[in-house]
């Protein structure tokens, strides 16, 4: 159950969502779940394990959900331990008491586990391999995407998750809302404007205003103002064309490829952070 549970949790990690966890740590008496147990509740609403079912299954996985719906959980509490008396006269003690007549306490450990981001490099040019190196440093996943073969292959990026080369319309047919949100990012660096252009439109004509992946693009206030122009000729409300960011990166007065891939790393970590960046 142990492998199982894992693999289900690193599998929703890998499709964008959050997860909460719940595992027994100590069993004594008779009682249903035994150290060991676990039960993940994911940010989709879904739910996979035990900790042993019945009023304590319940009043688990309502803790999970309510850690859940705290965007910032992991980051703030971290988790936390509770411990809880399967008796119905457990009540006034310092446990959480269920109507239950096992007679059993359990101590279960509860904690949020956020995935780490996950960048789209849609350009494999000098800045988009600069930034594999930085994600690579930070534990991050990235894939790639671009037109040009010779800048999108497993010799260039290594370590990269997913490598695309084709045309935009090939790769934007293969994806949907659900299918995107593996992305935390989509940081268009192409090196003609048109594709990054066309790339843009087409994931905001995919996802809505709240769903990941965040869109960002290199570039001059120039450029997006026609980006934006385009966007919202092609029938995109501007509440959704504004959420893109461009241009991308803290203004750390970054010049070199390397500079400019530390500096829009760090605004990725400020947006996951919910850090303000000045």
């Amino acid at each position: 159950m142990t492998v199982a549970v894992l693999s289900w949790v690193i599998g929703r990690l890998e499709k964008g969502e959050r997860i909460a966890i719940a595992s027994v740590i100590e069993a004594q008496g008779s009682v249903p779940g035994k150290p060991g147990a676990r039960l993940a509740v994911s940010s989709g609403g879904d739910a996979f394990g035990t900790v042993g079912g019945a009023g304590l299954e319940l009043k688990v996985e309502l803790s999970l959900r309510e850690m859940l719906s705290e965007e910032d959980y992991a980051r703030k509490e971290g988790g936390k331990i509770e411990v809880f008396m399967l008796h119905k006269d457990g009540k006034g003690k310092e446990v959480t008491a269920l109507d239950s007549l096992c007679g059993g306490r359990v101590t279960v450990s509860m904690e949020v586990i956020d995935p780490v981001p996950h960048i789209l490099i849609a350009g494999g040019g000098h800045v988009g391999e600069s930034l594999g190196v930085v994600c690579d440093s930070l534990g991050w996943r990235h894939s790639v995407f671009d037109v040009r073969e010779e800048y999108s292959n497993r010799e260039r990026f290594p370590d990269s998750n997913e490598v695309f080369s084709g045309s935009v319309s090939d790769f934007l047919t293969n994806e949907d809302r659900e299918s995107l949100t593996r992305f935390s990012d989509v940081l268009l660096l192409g090196h003609d404007w048109s594709i990054d252009e066309e790339m843009m439109i087409g994931l905001l004509q995919i996802r809505n205003e709240l769903s990941r992946p965040r869109i960002g693009a290199i570039g001059s206030k120039t450029k997006w103002a026609s980006f934006r122009k385009a966007a919202i000729n092609s029938g995109i409300p501007e509440t959704r064309v504004d959420s893109v960011r461009c241009p991308i990166g803290l203004d750390i007065g970054a010049d070199s490829p390397e500079e400019i891939a530390v500096a829009v790393c760090a605004e990725v970590l400020s947006l996951e952070r919910g850090v303000r960046s000045s």
